[in-house]
């Protein structure tokens, strides 16, 4: 099938011509609407608006900060902090001085905090607190290219004394003596910027071996945001100022930093910050966002939650459900058969539930005002996808990675096709290899290279511009992509069958009662699996049925447990072909975990690294063993 041409937008912006710096956006948002709310955030139980000229007096405070401790241009300086204000006001701060932020999770164990100051060769890091200070000040010594440590909050951190330490007032008072010294450093800094400048390196996630620093300009940096404003785009039909958002994700990853601060500052959103990660449920329903980004992950453990309460309802609540169920499956088949939309017989079953149960599922799950949600980052199951559409939440599925800036494809409203990740988006080029059927783009948005690695580089980016993302896919109607899996995970059986190990596991994590699945098969005479229980789910389930447990371990091993797990597992066995299904499986006996460094920071799993911590169970998987917790769910799956 031949490819679609290149995506334009009548009468959108030349995207390609003109470079939207993130400090001057501010400074122009700052002068239209003073006033008005840009950001929130929750402290003490109580929401604190920041105005668009309260965010422009914080950047231009720390980037004075930021320069009296040496900060210039092409210097980087790193954060390590959940999500918060300051978060975004280090970053425009950095861009003020045309010097570049270096993202680190808050989760990144001591090892990694040292790998990625060392290889980004940062100034100054910006810690969130004492966790984070802490890590800081043990990988000092190994750090030699690191001058400085600011601490955003200094509880904790009263007896602490090194020379390379201080807090961000005294970051600002140094600040404000050098703005008195040098008053028009920002400008005069302004006036010499360039597209091809370093706004930020964001490392990769490791799965296959040590994080890469992908480098984006100022360039990719305004395509992206670009792209995220556009009307009809990523973020829905049009995104404003009378738009919420929800900042929960880490900011270290691409897509959450383009939402929150990228986009923010071109389209004036409001964007909430949670008082911590784990009051987002509360957050959600408290700020009710009319756009949100989730990862499968997410939306999984959403539609999950609201099993575990439907269980535990009244009588007359898991009647209103059930009916309410069914009437969403048949709203989810029409919206999936004409692109997302409502047929008239989808919009009557959905008024007729509206009130009884769509509208009060909606609220308590913090989602009543979404008019446009998108799911990203990793695939998704179909049937999590149905399961939102039937609640008539527009979720979305798109594609992209740090390396095209987030931008690449994306459903859109009105010929969305399930099981896709959509169109490529606008100014967006998109081919596949002839040969290995690998995705392909080329837009402004591509990255610069990896840092200080130009070998890896040019195995990504080839002579003509186009990108090598990794992943293989296949069109579909000959307008949308389906992503088949990573190159490097497609499994080859014995018998030379390829098989996608994503497309498998998604469909036991459909289930509410599976957390990880992992499919193991390569070169091997049939499909096993490897199922980690969603501990909540089951713990619910199990405690309904008197099943006695203490533990993970103890709950993942009860022969009720593993019969729940065979049974998920040869339901979803039945839309396979035999060659495709799982004949074995095993339990594992704790959770998957970042700083076991089973998973990335974006709990993406590192399969290499978890399977040479679990090979007494893939060795047993493929002998006739029953040494540990799993079944043998026979020859016919």
């Amino acid at each position: 099938m031949t490819d679609p041409a290149p995506l334009t937008v009548d009468g959108g912006p030349d995207v390609s011509s003109e470079t939207s710096y993130l400090p001057r956006l501010l400074r122009a948002a700052a002068a239209a609407m003073p006033d008005r709310t840009a950001l929130r955030v929750k402290q003490t139980g109580v929401w604190r608006d920041i105005t668009w000229a309260d965010y422009q007096r914080h950047v231009e405070r720390l980037a004075y900060g930021f320069a009296a401790l040496g900060v210039g241009a092409g210097d980087r300086v790193a954060i390590q902090s959940e999500n918060r204000p300051e978060w975004l006001f280090s970053d425009v701060a950095a861009a003020s001085l045309r010097a570049a932020i270096v993202g680190l999770y808050p989760t990144n164990p001591l090892a990694e905090v040292t790998y990625l100051l060392q290889d980004s060769g940062a100034r100054v890091l910006v810690a969130e607190d004492q966790e984070q200070v802490d890590k800081a000040l043990s990988a000092v010594d190994d750090c030699p290219g690191l001058e400085w440590i600011v601490s955003l909050d200094g509880r904790g951190l009263a007896g602490y004394e090194h020379p390379k330490l201080l807090s961000v007032d005294e970051v600002i008072a140094r600040g404000e003596r050098h703005r008195a010294e040098h008053p028009l450093l920002l400008d005069e800094i302004d006036a010499t910027r360039s597209p091809d400048d370093l706004a930020t390196l964001i490392y990769t996630s490791g799965t296959t071996g040590p994080p890469k620093g992908a480098m984006l300009t100022a360039r990719n940096v305004s395509f992206a945001s670009t792209i995220l404003a556009l009307p009809g785009g990523l973020l829905g039909a049009s995104i404003g100022p009378d738009d919420a958002l929800l900042s929960y994700l880490p900011l270290s990853h691409v897509v959450e930093r383009g939402i929150s601060t990228w986009a923010n500052l071109r389209t004036h959103t409001v964007v909430h910050f949670a008082e911590s990660i784990d009051t987002v449920s509360a957050d959600l329903a408290e700020v009710q966002p009319t756009v949100l980004f989730g990862v499968p992950r997410i939306w999984e453990k959403i539609q999950a939650g609201v099993a575990i309460k439907m269980t535990g309802a009244t009588r007359l609540k898991r009647g209103v459900y059930a009916i309410g169920g069914r009437w969403s499956e048949v709203i989810a088949a029409d919206r999936i058969a004409h692109g997302g939309t409502f047929t008239p017989r989808a919009r009557m079953l959905y008024a007729l539930g509206y009130w009884p149960l769509y509208r009060p599922l909606r609220k308590r799950l913090g989602l009543l005002h979404v008019r446009h949600a998108i799911s990203g980052a990793a695939p998704i199951a179909p049937d999590v996808l149905s399961f939102f559409l039937g609640l008539g939440i527009p979720l979305y599925e798109a594609y992209g990675m740090t390396e095209n800036s987030a931008i690449a494809t994306s459903n859109f409203a009105g010929r969305m096709i399930v099981g896709t990740v959509g169109e490529p988006h606008p100014h967006t080029e998109l081919r596949l290899d002839e040969t290995t059927g690998e995705v392909l783009t080329r837009h402004p948005g591509t990255f610069a290279g990896y840092w200080g690695r130009p070998e890896a580089t040019a195995e990504t980016v080839d002579a003509d511009g186009w990108l090598h993302t990794g992943d293989v896919g296949e069109w579909v109607e000959g307008t949308h992509v389906r992503i088949v899996d990573r190159i490097k995970d497609i499994i080859v059986t014995a018998g030379g069958k390829n098989i996608s190990p994503s497309e498998v596991e998604n469909s036991f994590k459909a289930s509410p009662y599976v957390k990880e699945a992992v499919v193991i098969g390569d070169r091997r005479p049939y499909l096993t699996a490897l199922i980690g229980i969603e501990y909540d789910t089951v713990a619910d389930w199990a405690a309904r049925r008197k099943i006695e447990f203490t533990t993970y371990r103890d709950l993942s091993s009860k022969p009720e447990v593993v019969e729940l797990i065979a049974g998920i597992i040869r339901e979803a066995n039945e839309r396979f072909a035999r060659v495709e299904s799982v004949r074995k499986f095993r339990m594992l006996t704790k959770e998957l975990d970042h700083e076991d460094g089973e998973l990335t920071a974006t709990q993406k799993l590192k399969r290499v690294a978890f399977a040479a911590t679990v090979p007494h169970l893939i060795d047993d998987m493929y002998a006739d063993s029953t040494a540990y917790p799993g079944a043998d769910l026979g020859r016919n799956g």
